[in-house]
């Protein structure tokens, strides 16, 4: 529909881009750009490493949601450095030059996921809760310093530092979204999950909130997490910018 935001996805063909479309197939205009072929929405193959490959699918885009990336967090450095850091920065620079108005960068909590080593955090990844009072968790806030736990975190750093860049300098606005566990299951299947569950709904949800988000917003830093007892992540900024009231709990599958 002519009203309609037209959205496009990058690494439209993974487990995110997957969730993403099915929520969003009636509300949006949906693309993508992979390079694999994504189902269920246009999509453009093409590889994100190769920037005049993928202009085409940014013209005539509002919202670019990016999740090109090799996702394992156990990426070597060879990976992310010759695949990950470069979409990134082909993602940011597309959406300047076609005159895109918000990226959403799908960032990850292991840009800061060497806080896990310290306690309380430590004890809960490990599902050891004897006493603590999860009312009384010290949460992890986005304004505390980065601490990447390996070379894919460090990747996700250097995109939410590359989009400021593109928010100060060319006015993009850039959200980042430090995604927690979102698996295919949308429930923990290991003790940690308890803590850091993002189920496919409350995905959606942020993403949603991002998108119409006002057009003053222009750079901000939010961890992506349900609403679990066991949560070490601050969700504040996220509630009071965008409106995010995650609806899950990932106690409801103690």
């Amino acid at each position: 529909m002519a009203d309609q935001k037209r959205v496009l996805i990058t690494g439209a063909s993974g487990l995110i881009g997957g969730v993403l479309r099915d929520a969003f197939v009636e509300q949006y205009t949906l693309s993508g750009v992979d390079i694999r072929p994504a189902s269920g929405l246009e999509s453009l193959v093409a590889d994100m490493n190769d920037l005049e490959a993928v202009r085409p699918a940014f013209e005539g885009v509002d919202t670019v949601v990016d999740l090109a990336a090799v996702p394992s967090q156990f990426s070597p450095w060879s990976v992310v450095y010759e695949n990950n850091i470069p979409s990134t920065y082909n993602t940011l620079e597309a959406s300047r030059a076609a005159g895109v108005k918000r990226v959403i960068f799908a960032s990850s909590n292991h840009a800061t996921g060497m806080y896990e080593t310290d306690h309380p955090y430590s004890a809960i990844v490990e599902g050891r809760y004897e006493g603590l009072d999860p009312l009384a968790i010290p949460y992890i806030t986005t304004e505390m310093p980065v601490r990447p736990d390996g070379p894919y975190g460090i990747a996700k750093v250097f995109g939410e530092a590359t989009g400021r860049y593109f928010s100060d300098q060319y006015g993009l606005s850039v959200l980042c979204l430090r995604i927690g566990t979102l698996n295919p299951e949308s429930l923990p299947t290991n003790p940690r999950q308890f803590a850091t569950l993002l189920t496919h709904r409350d995905l959606a949800h942020l993403v949603e909130r991002c998108v119409e988000a006002s057009d003053d917003l222009r750079f901000a830093i939010f961890y992506g997490v349900s609403n679990n007892k066991w949560r070490f992540w601050d969700i504040s900024n996220a509630r009071e910018l965008v409106g995010y009231t995650p609806r899950d709990d990932a106690e409801a599958w103690r």
